[in-house]
């Protein structure tokens, strides 16, 4: 007969009982524990997750009224709601069993029992704790859902030859689970790519979760990627259910990845490859069934030459690579993203906005450093301020850092991000794109000046 995996723990001053229980139930379920008092059974349900708990409900000598046993019974379901209490006691009545059922718990045992009850009454509770278990994690995982859903209706346009490789690969790689690296400056759509890879395959329908690892704080990536019980640290008032967990069955965009700390790798690194997490505060290891997709602006390889990127979890998360070209490299995709972006905005802030002629040529020509995201920001702030019914390339505060190519402005910006984003541009320009002579010419440290590239899209 196969055993339930179920765990069963027994609380029982009596050693027949404890001996006698154990004997039958082992032959039903995989896991039997005992306690001979429940003095140490907060420290033990901290330890370990038990699906039924049966508990005497008179332990100091003389006592029969049963209120040692309803009391335990209340502190079990604070520590382990999900746990099955059924309640034990030689000195049973009616009233007793009664009251037992209205302060929770799953049933009734007077004692003695014969064989056949005590199983049917415990396999019945470990049935109920099953069911209580998904319902719990059902609950558990649509409230975390809910801050995923989004409506990122960003059309995916590519018909320019230089994404042509990209569509191919992405058509190649959808049906398969290998896990992908997509590498691309900042800006460039790798998200994009990451949902249409997802689209395209067989968990389309499940649950597509997107995790900035260079935004995770080091203290609370394991509750942020693991998840974590109620109770495992001082602000875990509830479980909570990890990205991981998210999206079982589903992808997990790992985006950033570049920024991730030596430490922090191996922690993902042994979730991917024993495809296996633990809850922070639990000994449970949950399996996993998760497609993997990662993404990072940073230079991969130079980092994994020196040692700041581990070289097996590169290994370990590029199956597939799939380079992303910058937008200036797809000029021919500047006009359906252009106008895709005017409509958005124009619906967004009610406004009827005819196009200048030569808008979308002169647009063709800039070089777009921040990429797609910053043509969108850039079409954005033109429809907002734009004054005429027709927008003109003047509404476009644009400004070329190429000294063969004339300023898209009147005068030089006196904002500090700007005046930042021109002098980080001129030490990359002076010293040959070299980032550790360039940092010192800044006056700040490599960390600092990647943060810098990543955030004013600068590509070196």
């Amino acid at each position: 007969m196969k055993k339930y995996s179920g765990s069963i723990l027994i609380v029982d001053d009596d050693d027949h009982v404890v001996l006698t229980s154990r004997l039958i139930l082992k032959e039903y379920f995989e896991t039997i524990d005992a306690l001979s008092s429940p003095k140490t059974l907060e420290s033990k349900l901290k330890q370990q997750e038990f699906d039924v708990i049966l508990l005497d409900m008179n332990f100091k000598p003389g006592s029969t009224s049963g209120n040692e046993g309803i009391y335990w019974m209340n502190r079990i379901r604070q520590l382990s709601p999900t746990a099955q209490v059924v309640l034990q006691t030689a000195y049973g009545d009616i009233e007793l069993a009664v009251r037992s059922i209205k302060e929770g718990a799953v049933d009734f045992l007077p004692k003695p029992w014969d064989k056949e009850k005590l199983v049917t009454t415990v396999i019945n509770a470990y049935q109920q704790s099953l069911a209580r278990k998904e319902n719990r994690e059902l609950k558990s995982k649509q409230k975390a859902l809910q801050h995923h859903f989004n409506t990122d209706n960003r059309p995916f346009i590519a018909s320019s030859p230089a994404m042509e490789p990209v569509l191919t690969a992405i058509s190649q790689v959808a049906s398969t689970d290998a896990t992908v690296l997509i590498l691309g400056e900042n800006g460039t759509g790798k998200e994009l790519v990451a949902r249409a890879i997802h689209q395209q395959s067989r968990r389309s329908a499940d649950p597509f979760i997107v995790v900035d690892m260079g935004s995770l704080a080091p203290t609370l990536f394991e509750s942020e990627m693991f998840g974590h019980e109620k109770g495992a640290f001082t602000d875990a008032k509830e479980s909570r259910i990890g990205k991981f967990e998210l999206a079982n069955k589903g992808t997990l965009f790992l985006d950033e990845m570049g920024n991730l700390s030596p430490d922090l790798q191996m922690k993902l690194l042994s979730a991917l490859q024993t495809k296996t997490i633990t809850r922070v505060g639990s000994n449970k290891v949950i399996d996993l069934d998760v497609r993997i997709i990662c993404a990072t602006n940073a230079p991969i390889y130079e980092l994994v030459k020196t040692g700041s990127f581990r070289q097996d979890l590169f290994y370990r998360i590029k199956t597939i690579e799939i380079p992303l070209p910058p937008l200036r490299d797809r000029p021919e995709d500047i006009p359906a993203l252009f106008h895709f972006y005017v409509e958005q905005f124009s619906h967004r802030y009610q406004k009827q906005l005819e196009i200048g002629k030569s808008v979308v040529d002169q647009l063709c020509h800039y070089h777009w450093p921040g990429n797609i995201r910053e043509l969108q920001h850039a079409v954005e702030r033109a429809v907002i301020l734009c004054r005429c019914p027709e927008l003109s390339i003047s509404d476009f505060q644009l400004v070329s850092s190429d000294p063969g190519v004339s300023n898209w402005s009147n005068s030089a910006s006196l904002n500090l991000v700007d005046v930042e984003r021109e002098v980080i541009r001129k030490a990359l320009s002076k010293h040959h794109s070299n980032l550790t002579k360039a940092a010192e010419e800044l006056g700040i440290g490599r960390t600092t000046l990647y943060r810098k590239l990543e955030e004013y899209g600068i590509h070196t």
